[in-house]
């Protein structure tokens, strides 16, 4: 198993064009990590807490990224992130913020409360490949992860 096949990668965004857009430029760039969506703050922490629909994923490594939309219901991305960086098990957990918002608030309190990195969403899907491009290059080529976000070789 390569390092590349041993990360999973979740999304939390609750569009739906949005997540099919990132599944499409994750494969225009032949990144074969294990993809999970969610699509609010509450499943991000379900997911990361194992509970409900993802009880399954119990013992299974974290994710070894997290890529976290802004605005979404229920929870948004700025409470699921606060309540992620307070929990031991997740705080380790990168997180790269990827939403519409430019505000300079947002990018200031999501780096404050622990995020990794805040990009905005490109407008372009050739835009988005090129993100992904540099993301999947970053955090799975190059970064060494906690343990805990890599399965065993």
């Amino acid at each position: 198993m390569s390092r590349r096949d041993s990360i999973s990668i979740l999304v939390a965004d609750d569009d739906p064009d949005d997540r099919m857009l990132i599944e499409d430029a994750f494969k225009e760039n032949c990144v074969g990590n294990h993809l999970d969506f969610v699509e609010d703050g509450e499943q991000l922490l379900a997911y990361l807490r194992r509970e409900g629909a993802w009880a399954h994923l119990e013992g299974e490594p974290y994710p070894g990224l997290v890529l976290l939309d802004l605005n979404m219901p229920r929870m948004d991305g700025r409470e699921a992130l606060r309540q992620m960086k307070e929990d031991e098990r997740f705080r380790t957990i990168p997180v790269v913020v990827v939403t519409t918002s430019k505000a300079e608030e947002d990018i200031l309190r999501t780096y404050v409360t622990g995020v990794n990195s805040f990009i905005t969403k490109p407008v372009t899907f050739e835009g988005l490949v090129e993100v992904v491009r540099i993301l999947s290059n970053y955090w799975i080529e190059i970064v060494q992860l906690p343990p805990g976000c890599v399965r065993p070789a």
